[in-house]
């Protein structure tokens, strides 16, 4: 069962760094909760998918440097590399930590964090 979480999540992944959002929603559940935690909380499939119409407009580039997965649960860490306020790249390291239910994703907490400290 862990496996078949970790691919899951390895596809949807795929999806988003291919630029195919609905792919990407096509593995959660309608009713998906996903938090970036201290920022904000999206409830539910269509939050998700207009949220990524804005924040993905360009795809993010990913490095998955882990994946863990327990009973329902999938961990992944990692950086993304994607654009600063002023278009300019910007390195972030994340930890998403997936919850699954029937080998969808309905729950995320993302932690996510600048790589270099601004002075």
């Amino acid at each position: 069962m862990h496996g078949s979480n970790k691919s899951v999540l390895l596809q949807a992944n795929e999806a988003i760094v291919a630029g195919d959002n609905e792919g990407f929603l096509s593995h959660c559940t309608e009713d998906i909760r996903w938090t970036t935690v201290g920022e904000s909380t999206l409830e539910g499939k269509e939050a998700v998918r207009q949220w990524m119409k804005t924040a993905y407009a360009t795809p993010p580039r990913f490095t998955l440097d882990r994946l863990i997965a327990e009973d329902d649960m999938v961990v992944a860490l990692g950086t993304i590399m994607g654009e600063g306020d002023g278009g300019e790249p910007t390195q972030l390291a994340y930890s998403d930590v997936w919850r699954l239910r029937d080998r969808k994703l309905a729950e995320l907490n993302a932690f996510v964090l600048p790589t270099v400290r601004r002075s």
